[in-house]
């Protein structure tokens, strides 16, 4: 019986013997150049743990403690503006120089921020590279309009005259100081827009009709602007702006019908529109403008 219980505890002992040498073979590790260095057994099942855990986490940052950092909105909502400032910064370096006048400092960055910031949280919406820009703080008889590639970031066209809305001026030719979202306003409203479809466009000037391509304008910044559709505030080319004299609208940013006819094809179905003024109000709470 004694034989036979020893015949038994053999395959036991052998094993043991085994799972031994297989973990003394594995304690040591050495990268060139340097000598061994032994580690426990305990050592290898953590470190092989941390790099199971590391595949599981991807891309996600990893703590000193092995784990996996969490990305908090806060965290998702910081890199989104450290993206846009930069996109911002880089459009400002290279077409600065491309534009000939400004009523206020900040017109520029406030337009590619606002423009960077509505397309990084509304990509499905921006499916043109384009921004038609409008410094409204300058005169009706100073060119006022800008085409950028955003992409490209490049001057298409500009500066150009843009008409503005007859309830946002006292005269034709004067800088239009009141802004208004109010329906039958005929005003100038500020902010950012998408652009939307084209169609045929039939005005009034001087008391005979005219037509023009027109493209529909939808507003995102709020209350400034989210009557914009529905007031028809509109892009489209008029006889009333020409190479020295822009003219009152309704409200609309009208240009030549010839640049008219260039450009909104252009931004149709996908690019953005954005019209500033130093307007203290507006500047303060457009709510794609952040601060600090």
């Amino acid at each position: 019986m004694a034989s036979r219980k020893l015949l038994n505890l053999v395959p036991t002992a052998l094993a043991v013997a085994t799972a031994l040498l297989y973990l003394t073979s594995n304690a040591y590790s050495a990268s060139p150049g340097s000598s061994a260095v032994l580690r426990s057994p305990g050592s290898l099942l953590a470190s092989n743990s941390a790099i199971g855990a590391s595949l599981v986490r991807g891309m996600n940052p990893v703590r000193h403690d092995g784990g996996a950092e969490p990305r908090t909105e806060g965290s998702t909502e910081a890199s989104t503006e450290a993206s846009t400032e930069a996109s911002t910064d880089r459009a400002l370096d290279v077409l600065a120089s491309g534009v000939h006048q400004l009523s206020h400092p900040a017109a520029l960055r406030d337009a590619f921020q606002s423009y960077f910031a509505f397309a990084s949280e509304h990509p499905e919406q921006v499916r043109k590279p384009y921004l038609y820009f409008v410094d409204y703080g300058l005169s009706s008889s100073t060119p006022r309009g800008y085409l950028f590639d955003m992409h490209a970031l490049r001057v298409v066209d500009g500066p150009f005259m843009v008409a503005q809305g007859r309830g946002s001026s006292t005269n034709a030719r004067g800088v239009p100081t009141h802004f208004s979202n109010s329906f039958g306003a005929a005003t100038t409203s500020l902010g950012l827009y998408v652009a939307q479809e084209l169609y045929k466009f039939t005005g009034h000037a001087g008391g005979e009709p005219y037509h023009s391509v027109g493209l529909r304008l939808a507003g995102v910044s709020g209350h400034f602007n989210d009557n914009a559709r529905a007031r028809g505030v509109v892009a489209h080319g008029a006889p009333y702006v020409t190479a020295t004299r822009a003219g009152r609208s309704e409200g609309c940013p009208a240009m030549t019908p010839e640049r008219a006819r260039e450009l909104l094809p252009k931004l149709a179905s996908g690019g953005m529109v954005y019209l500033f003024a130093p307007d203290s109000n507006w500047m303060a709470n457009d709510p794609w403008l952040s601060r600090g």
